[in-house]
């Protein structure tokens, strides 16, 4: 039976229509172009190769060019978040009724991730953020940021769900053996490996996890 909810947080506990999450990627070509002193058209081209090589932009400025993980990660959140977001009465409602614990688990930093909660007015409703620090640089989808979730959250694979919006992430806690949820607004045929359910927004959550607990009992 399922006990717990792991959830993303940019693109997923908010939807893409925010523009949010567009305006953190402009955030990050602005370090680079300000710490290197490159073009915008250079700073792209760098961002998307260690995108490429590491599946994150923090990672390949980290190993490769010795970049400070906090210096960037507080750059590329710095944004005033009430020109994306706004309080959402009808997400806290619908986290309230959901019978389960519930994390964050983002390959952003908790500073973040508060912030965002804080503004949608959610926060209360979650016991954990599970951010990059915690996860020692070792994001989604790594096995081992969903073992520190789980054993964070004190279940087992098969009593957690996941949310996330990137499908690499859904099947890395796939392949541990999470349940896992695409939200994704727009989709058409097959599944994806790695993706059990596919919801057009997050408030959908709950009719997955309804359905989950109605054929357990």
């Amino acid at each position: 039976m399922l006990k717990a909810l792991l959830c993303d947080l940019d693109d997923t506990i908010y939807g893409p229509a925010t523009g949010l999450w567009p305006a953190i990627g402009r955030r990050i070509t602005d370090y680079i172009v300000e710490r290197f002193g490159v073009s915008r058209e250079a700073a792209d081209a760098r961002r998307s190769a260690h995108y490429e090589k590491y599946g994150l932009t923090l990672l390949g400025l980290m190993h490769d060019e010795q970049v400070n993980p906090e210096d960037y990660l507080a750059f590329v959140h710095d944004l005033p978040l009430a020109d994306y977001l706004k309080p959402d009465p009808a997400l806290s409602a619908m986290l309230a009724r959901l019978p389960l614990r519930k994390a964050i688990l983002t390959n952003a930093d908790a500073a973040h991730a508060e912030r965002v909660l804080e503004r949608l007015g959610v926060r209360r409703h979650f016991s954990h953020i599970i951010d990059i620090t915690a996860m020692r640089f070792r994001p989604k989808p790594d096995a081992s940021a969903y073992a520190l979730a789980l054993e964070r959250l004190g279940v087992a694979p098969q009593e957690c769900l996941f949310a996330d919006d990137l499908v690499s992430n859904l099947k890395g806690a796939h392949d541990v053996g999470i349940l896992t949820v695409w939200v994704r607004p727009q989709h058409e045929g097959a599944l994806p490996e790695g993706v059990d359910y596919q919801v057009p927004d997050v408030y959908s959550l709950e009719r997955v996890i309804a359905e989950r607990l109605m054929l357990a009992s």
